[in-house]
């Protein structure tokens, strides 16, 4: 309890760091990252928010923002984003690597082509675009890299197996990254969200009733989908900007903590699914499945 307080107090004392920063942030089209590239405007900051649909992002020039068309599958559209911020900025302060989705169904009937998209979407892009921000970073001797990672890289629920293996990804390289980078007055910071209100769940759901139909799985699968579906309709999760305000701290914060886990259930889920037992664990994920969420 001491600890969080102390982490508390300290953030509330270096949360001053106001100068202009250049920022460049993935997946800004919508939720999340549509929400934190407004935010960091508004607060001063030059802000380049990047994703594949610039349509969706023409509304953001009113702010300030400059929308930026990247795709992180792509890298030369990736190569060619960073260039044309330094070019135009001579330096990038953060990179908020927000890009990703989730792709739910049973690990037999989810094609290999898919499993690789995902990875190559919430894994290899944020690892490539990490590589091309950071010469520019170390010869700043400063940077930030913030990576959006999820509760799913600490915890496994029912037919999320590739994407939890996505996660568990991006906590593994931020922590490897955290460590290489601490030398070169460069920061990594993982951001854990709970269960947030957005499109995400809506999405993972289809594409679990997708790979589930005609198989020994649809059954559960359907039933589990419903219940994502509920869920992430519903009123109960949290607001984006939950996630927002972390990104927000870990943006601004003098020292910034090396993980944010924040939203609905984030720190319930990680405690136990540290405390109880595997097979506990996989039981209750089934049982949830049957609730019935209004």
């Amino acid at each position: 309890m001491w600890q969080k307080i102390f982490c508390h107090v300290r953030e509330s004392v270096y949360f001053c760091s106001m100068e202009q920063k250049v920022i460049l942030i993935t997946g800004a089209s919508s939720g999340i990252g549509r929400d934190t590239a407004q935010a960091l405007a508004a607060k001063g900051h030059k802000v380049y928010a990047a994703a594949r649909r610039m349509e969706l992002m023409e509304p953001l020039k009113e702010q300030g923002i400059t929308p930026l068309r990247m795709d992180v599958t792509d890298e030369q559209s990736m190569a060619e984003g960073v260039r044309f911020i330094l070019d135009r900025e001579g330096r990038i302060d953060v990179l908020v690597n927000n890009a990703g989705y989730g792709y739910f169904g049973p690990v037999e009937n989810v094609a290999m082509a898919e499993a690789r998209r995902q990875l190559e979407v919430n894994v290899f892009g944020l690892a490539r675009l990490c590589q091309l921000v950071l010469p520019t970073m170390r010869a700043q001797h400063s940077g930030r890299i913030i990576n959006l990672s999820s509760v799913a890289g600490r915890t496994v629920i029912y037919f999320g197996g590739w994407y939890h293996v996505s996660k568990y990804s991006v906590e593994a390289l931020s922590d490897a990254m955290r460590m290489e980078l601490k030398p070169f007055g460069i920061d990594v910071v993982k951001i854990q969200p709970g269960a947030i209100g957005t499109d995400w769940g809506i999405i993972a759901a289809d594409h679990l009733r997708q790979s589930s139909e005609g198989t020994p799985y649809e059954e559960e699968g359907t039933r589990w989908a419903r219940t994502m579906d509920k869920m992430y309709r519903s009123r109960f999760l949290s607001s984006p900007s939950v996630i927002t305000r972390a990104i927000l701290r870990a943006v601004d914060s003098r020292h910034p903590r090396t993980r944010y886990c924040t939203g609905r259930m984030a720190h319930l889920m990680v405690f136990f699914h540290n405390l109880l037992p595997a097979r506990w664990w996989d039981a209750m994920m089934r049982t949830f499945s049957r609730l019935n969420i209004t």
